[in-house]
């Protein structure tokens, strides 16, 4: 269905050359003003950010706390407020009294820290079987929170992600590599507590930094930001 669209500000200069170049060109004035508002609708669409951060926090309570702020930001920003996380997590109850919605579902891919101490499973089973699972498991819910988000651009906080690093580095790398490939307008971000993250294999590590936009460090209730950059030795001795 087409609607009238009304135009103002345009002088009866700009209006006489919209006018000879319509007669050059054999269309109309209407048209060139549609398809420089098409032109400029796709360009907006383009430029949307799709943001994919790291968050590695010390402990529980610093996250809790900078939640509630990034709540507020998130609000004032009109974001779709989402998240990602393991059912009985601190993190998941705030952030669903908060209303941000749940993007996972049962039965949710991770055991809970008892249940992984319990747990006994060989590391090929969980690179043959788990790994599609979980990898499928992950390609539904982002289509989900995309679903919800209805062209809104999202915050989307991750703490399942932990959990998948907690099972396996290379297992939290093929997630962060499928979030990576199929980035949502807005702003991602990936969280690992310090003590689940530090056990990784150094290689692995840059692997995730490079994954990431930008690192940013929650020390209580302060945020760094970590720029990891490859260097030349001989910057070792230059000040």
């Amino acid at each position: 269905m087409t609607r009238a669209l009304i135009v103002r500000g345009f002088d009866d200069q700009v209006h006489e050359k919209l006018g000879n170049v319509a007669n050059q060109r054999g269309v109309s004035i209407n048209s060139i003003v549609k398809d420089a508002v098409d032109l400029w609708l796709k360009k907006q669409q383009s430029e949307v950010p799709k943001k994919h951060h790291l968050i590695i926090y010390s402990d529980n309570e610093s996250m809790m706390r900078m939640l509630k702020t990034m709540d507020k930001l998130a609000k004032q920003g009109n974001y779709f407020r989402c998240f990602f996380g393991p059912p009985h997590s601190p993190f998941t109850k705030l952030l669903s009294q908060l209303n941000w919605y749940d993007g996972t579902h049962e039965p949710y891919p991770f055991p809970s820290r008892e249940e992984q101490k319990q747990q006994i499973q060989s590391a090929l089973q969980m690179r043959t079987q788990t790994y599609k699972q979980i990898m499928t498991y992950c390609d539904k819910i982002l289509a989900n929170v995309i679903t919800e988000a209805s062209d809104k651009e999202v915050c989307c906080i991750d703490f399942m992600i932990n959990d998948g690093e907690r099972a396996s580095s290379k297992l939290a790398l093929v997630i962060e590599k499928a979030y990576d490939d199929n980035r949502m307008a807005g702003l991602m971000y990936c969280t690992y507590k310090t003590n689940d993250l530090l056990n990784s294999k150094m290689n692995d590590l840059i692997k995730l930094f490079e994954l990431h936009d930008q690192i940013f460090l929650l020390n209580e209730d302060e945020v760094y930001k970590l720029h990891a950059t490859k260097e030349n030795v001989h910057k070792l001795f230059l000040s």
